[in-house]
């Protein structure tokens, strides 16, 4: 069964506004992770895991739900992504890529029991991505301008469940579906060992599929005015399948059937936040993203060649392998929010995060290569609603790369820069 077509029987109204608002979603941040989601907790540095304020903590820390206000809560956020990207190379005296603003959002429902003993949430969100296009001279013999295009998305949908064990201890869990779906086109050197590697191609692919998606958290009041938060999202795999072109000179042209296996990581998170005084709390969380294991390659195989002779040569299946090779990062956000008065909250933060691409393995395909990101956001309260505005700002330094991991050399001696805005609004419901 088509995996899309098995995600859609979760609930075609869900599934449908998860894939209007997430995949558009190129992120740049915690490799393609983004650095909080929504306007509240991002607004803070994107801190959540020792909060209850919004709707969002079912993704980041799903012990949190029985501690939300009153019975519960609804939250509709939208925020929209202005990257700023840029490489140069032998060929291409620093080229901008096509800069264009991607909406994007998530929604989320929470509701507690009457008593405060338990309570369930259901949400869809855009938790990463990346995204862009360039035309550059490509290398021979594809010479001339030439169009470089990548695309990946994941969005989870979250059924969840949180429980109060003690006045002070709460735990929960989500049990859902995250969706996948990748494109990729340009000018591209077979790397897979074999006979055929280093074969120049032009290669326009895409595919779609879909996951279990699990986390466990939980929320621990030490003080009437600290809180200690911990979650874990488990590893998310994930079996795509579409369609891919080639176009090798010398063979001509031929579709195939995709699959492409992709995996997500694993997120382990600590984080605290604490009442300096009645209005003000700061907050820090630690996340350790396990990409090392997550993202070591692509791994495709294409089969059932449209062209008879490409499968005289190469047969009737041939694996491909996308080399990633991508580092551990352990990421450190640091927030800060102060209540005016009963109505008015502003909010400031900071994100750390290494870069987990290495030199060798960086392309114009993927430049998520920020480590820094700037945030501040306000929010407006009534007794049941609630509205939120929030703006990021996400950087890094210029990499270089010498030779490339990829055969061919198209990408040797080249230079990636990246940067992004965010502007982030949402609208919450108190129950």
């Amino acid at each position: 069964m088509n995996k899309l077509s098995f995600a859609s029987r979760l609930g075609p109204a869900w599934v449908s506004l998860g894939l209007l608002i997430s995949w558009g979603s190129p992120a740049l941040a915690d490799g393609i992770l983004r650095d909080g989601i929504g306007a509240i907790s991002t607004g803070r540095g994107g801190t959540n895991l020792g909060f209850a304020d919004n709707g969002n903590v079912i993704l980041d820390n799903p012990g949190a739900l029985v501690n939300v206000p009153g019975n519960g809560l609804a939250e509709l956020g939208t925020d929209i992504f202005f990257p700023d990207l840029t490489y140069s190379d032998p060929d291409n005296p620093r080229v901008s890529a096509s800069n264009n603003p991607f909406p994007m959002g998530q929604l989320s429902v929470i509701r507690r029991s009457s008593d405060g003993i338990y309570a369930w949430g259901l949400g869809a969100f855009s938790q990463a991505g990346v995204s862009s296009q360039y035309e550059l001279n490509g290398p021979a013999p594809f010479v001339g301008p030439q169009n470089y295009k990548s695309f990946a998305a994941l969005m989870r949908v979250l059924p969840s469940l949180s429980v109060s064990l003690t006045p002070r201890l709460s735990v929960g869990a989500t049990l859902g579906v995250a969706i996948s779906h990748t494109e990729l086109e340009g000018p591209y050197f077979t790397q897979y060992p074999s006979p055929f590697r280093g074969t120049p191609t032009l290669l326009d692919l895409q595919g779609t599929g879909a996951g279990l998606s699990w986390s466990v958290g939980s929320q621990y009041l030490l003080t009437p005015d600290t809180v200690l938060g911990a979650s874990f999202q488990a590893e998310t795999h994930i079996k795509s399948d579409g369609s891919a072109r080639l176009l090798i000179p010398g063979m001509g042209e031929s579709s195939f059937d995709l699959d492409i296996e992709t995996q997500w990581p694993s997120i382990l998170g600590l984080g605290i936040s604490h009442k300096l005084q009645p209005q003000t709390t700061v907050s820090t969380d630690v996340l350790w993203t396990q990409w090392s294991k997550a993202k070591r390659d692509y791994n495709m195989l294409l089969s059932n060649p449209s062209n008879p002779v490409f499968k005289a040569v190469l047969g009737n299946s041939f694996p491909e392998q996308f080399p990633m090779r991508w580092h551990d990062s352990v990421a450190v956000r640091l927030g800060l929010q102060h209540q005016l008065n009963e109505r008015h909250i502003l909010r400031t933060g900071y994100v750390y995060h290494p870069n987990v691409i290495p030199d060798a393995t960086l392309t114009p395909f993927i430049q998520a290569v920020v480590e820094h990101s700037l945030s501040c956001g306000y929010g407006w309260r009534t007794s049941n609603y609630g509205a939120d505005l929030g703006y990021q700002y996400m950087f890094g330094s210029d990499r270089q790369v010498g030779t490339s991991s990829f055969v061919g050399g198209d990408f040797d001696n080249s230079t990636t820069s990246a940067s992004a805005h965010w502007l982030l609004g949402s609208l919450v419901r108190y129950f």
